[in-house]
């Protein structure tokens, strides 16, 4: 799983990496939605999501009150607190308090430990704590949630009555779970991961029923699925990984390819189905989707030459189609895919500021070059 949200600078201010060329709002002062894909001022003015327009709506609209998260989140951090685990640094996930000490932690985290990471004391058991993790699913099914009446419903209820609006001017829902995710995949904590990202990617789903042409949200659930896929492949249950590898890359295979953020996430999740099926010995599957991967980033490259992370990828891909071309007894298709690698990392020049791209650049070349050497 990439340690950058592929969704949301927004958390920090900056703008989304899965977004083309879409402005920040000005009035908003702040970037387009990480997960909806729309600008604070992209919906219509009744819905308040802009939140200049939404604070001129509750100066007019007194049914409108502004919800202020009683914990301390606010849209551009995380601040740890009573429903945190100190070991992952996420919201609580299996809740538990290990004993005697009763301090509370993950299940998955606090297992690791003998001792407890914040008093030193011997822990002797570790007990469920059911009370404080149905407070922790019910903060997070409300949490960063707009609430308020549908687009087409009446202003006033059907008994005459005023209806009151809470909207919660949080960080959006979206990237909230995919920070939370993040931050467990990190520590090692998989089950709390890839119960967040199941959250986002059926949060998606369901905005997906009412808008299924909308490419930003069908490119971000493609992603969060490559990142569900990752969770499982963590596990070692390889069958869900491919299933949601292949989903994101049916999705993700439909958009179109300029972006490319999109087309990395593309090709990364055809090549780890070829990975898994690789591993699995069935070297004619994992050929061909190493092979729609390759021609991906063919594609990409001509689009973006001067790009050097693309040629890079490149000659990655014909490296693992070269590669299964061996094992598969094809010796004089694998020699050629190796050589066109090379050429292409050869060609390649990099400057100094570009350090990192360079040392990944020498290590592929170096294994392509022992692999024409072992032939």
């Amino acid at each position: 799983m990439s340690s950058l949200c592929p969704f949301a600078k927004a958390t920090t201010g900056g703008v989304c990496p899965m977004k083309s060329d879409k402005k920040p709002d000005k009035s908003g002062g702040g970037a387009a939605c990480p997960v909806t894909g729309k600008s604070h001022g992209s919906e219509n003015k009744e819905s308040g999501a802009d939140r200049a327009a939404g604070e001129e709506g509750a100066e007019e609209d007194p049914r409108v009150v502004p919800a202020k998260c009683p914990f301390g989140y606010d849209s551009n951090t995380f601040k740890l607190g009573p429903l945190s685990c100190m070991v992952c640094q996420a919201l609580l996930h299996d809740a538990s308090k290990c004993m005697p000490c009763s301090h509370k932690f993950c299940k998955a985290c606090i297992s690791r430990f003998k001792d407890c990471p914040l008093c030193g004391a011997d822990i002797e058991g570790i007990e469920p704590d059911t009370e404080l993790q149905a407070l922790v699913d019910r903060f997070i099914d409300g949490h960063a949630r707009i609430k308020r009446s549908l687009a087409g419903e009446s202003k006033e209820a059907a008994d005459g009555k005023s209806k009151v609006i809470y909207e919660d001017v949080s960080m959006e829902r979206g990237a909230f779970l995919v920070q939370q995710a993040m931050r467990a995949f990190r520590a090692q904590n998989i089950e709390s991961a890839k119960s967040r990202l199941s959250m986002c990617a059926e949060d998606i789903r369901e905005e997906l029923k009412s808008s299924e042409d909308n490419l930003d949200l069908c490119s971000q659930l493609g992603a969060v699925l490559g990142m569900l896929g990752d969770c499982c492949r963590t596990l070692g249950d390889a069958p869900s990984a491919i299933t949601y590898y292949e989903e994101s890359a049916e999705l993700l295979s439909k958009l179109p390819k300029k972006d490319l953020e999109l087309v990395h996430t593309l090709s990364v999740s055809l090549n780890k189905v070829g990975d898994l099926r690789y591993y699995g010995g069935d070297l004619q599957s994992a050929r061909s989707y190493y092979a729609r991967s390759l021609d991906v980033r063919r594609n990409s490259v001509k689009e973006h030459s001067a790009v050097a992370s693309q040629v890079i990828d490149l000659a990655t891909s014909l490296a693992k189609v070269a590669d299964v071309d061996r094992n598969l007894g094809n010796e004089d298709a694998a020699v050629e895919g190796f050589e066109e690698a090379i050429k292409c990392l050869e060609k390649l020049k990099l400057d100094s500021e570009q350090a990192s791209l360079e040392q990944r650049r020498c290590s592929v070349l170096d294994f392509l070059q022992k692999q024409l050497h072992d032939k």
